[in-house]
This record gives structure tokens, sequence and C-alpha cells, in this order.
């Protein structure tokens, strides 16, 4: 169990993270500027990371969990559409180009995917998963959820790399729409569980427990 101390280090060191990604850029941060804006040592943070990546992947998924929890509306197709909005929001921030430069930077580097992945994708499908999971009823049977997050997400991914359409909010509601066309459940009677369907757990990360998180993407 970490102490208090860790605690206030490791809060300093992912709030410096932030700091540093948005002056500097991802290119331009290191450790050593993490360090600094923190006022903690490089040995404190690799004790916790093995390298800046995992540190500054870690600190965008601990702020986005503060800033975008899946939203509890009481409707999935509203839920789904004020979580596109407000994803379309951050992409068009100035982390939006943090996300661009980690998603061009593991293209070449798979130390660079291997850390995007595995702390930013698949801990944020997994949120999404669940919390698309309490409205099986609304879902039409069958569903291949790894595709329904691929639809709903993808294409603002999409538009956020290759640039050729802004990223707005009617295109949110688009997206929404198509997605939503393709996955509602229109006849009568219990829906089959989505979480548990076809390739539903291979892409969620073991470490993953089964109590629904507070927040994430």
């Amino acid at each position: 169990m970490a102490r208090p101390r860790d605690e206030e280090a490791r809060a300093r060191i992912l709030q410096a993270s932030l700091e540093a990604l948005e002056a500097l850029g991802y290119p331009g941060v290191t450790c050593e500027a993490i360090a600094e804006r923190a006022g903690a040592s490089k040995a404190t943070i690799y004790r916790w990371w093995p390298h800046k990546e995992a540190v500054l992947l870690e600190a965008l998924r601990e702020s986005v969990a503060q800033e975008l929890p899946f939203p509890d509306s009481g409707s999935l197709k509203e839920d789904i559409r004020i979580q596109l909005h407000n994803f379309v929001k951050l992409l068009n921030s100035a982390r939006g180009r943090v996300f661009k430069g980690f998603i061009a930077a593991a293209q070449s580097d798979p130390q660079v995917a291997a850390a995007f992945l595995s702390i930013w994708v698949l801990p944020r499908r997994e949120f999404a998963r669940r919390g698309i999971h309490q409205y099986q009823s609304e879902l039409r049977p069958g569903l291949d959820m790894g595709a329904v997050l691929d639809a709903l997400y993808g294409p603002l991914y999409y538009r956020l790399l290759i640039g050729h359409e802004p990223l707005t909010a009617a295109f949110a509601d688009q997206v929404t729409e198509l997605v939503w066309a393709g996955i509602a459940n229109l006849s009568p009677g219990p829906a089959a569980d989505p979480y548990f369907g076809k390739n539903s757990m291979s892409e969620a990360p073991a470490s993953v427990s089964n109590d629904r998180p507070d927040n994430k993407f």
C-alpha cells in the first residue's frame, strides 16, 4: 500500500507530465523535464514507470478519466452521443495534438506502441464496453462489441489523423445515428449479453476487475 508521501509525489509527477506535454509537445518531453517540474528525482519516476511514454500516457488517461466519465442518462443512444461530443472536444484541444504525436510515434517505435495499447487503448475500450453493457436490453443480440467500439471511435480518430474534414459536434451526431441504426434492438424481448459476446474479452486487460469503474472512455 502506497504511503501518503508516495501518492503526493505520484500526483505531482502526473500533473507535471501533463504540463510538460502541453508546453513542449510529445517529442520535447523528457523524464528530466518532468522531474524538474514535479520537484522529484528521475529515480522516483523510474521507480513507478519504465519510460517516459508510460508516465505520459498514464497522466493522460487519469486526466481524461476525470474529465470524460461515461455518461449515465438512462438512454444508451444519448450516452453515446454525449460521449462522442465530449471526445470531439478533447481531440480538438491541445491534447488532441498529443494523441496525434503518440499515434504517429507508435508506427515506428514498438515501445510507444506497446505503451499506447496497454495504458490507453485497452483500459479505455474496457470502460466504454462496461458503460454500454448496462444497456444490453437496448442492443440487438449477437453484437461483436469490439466492432461496435471501432465503429464509434474509429471515425473520430480517422479525422484527427487525416484531417480531411473537421471534427465537429455535427459529425459526432452523424456517427451516433449511423452506429445506432446498426446496433439498436428493435424487437421485443431480452437481448443477448454483448459483454460476453464474440471477441468481447479478447481486448480486455486481465487486470481489470468485474466492478464497473467510476470513470474512463
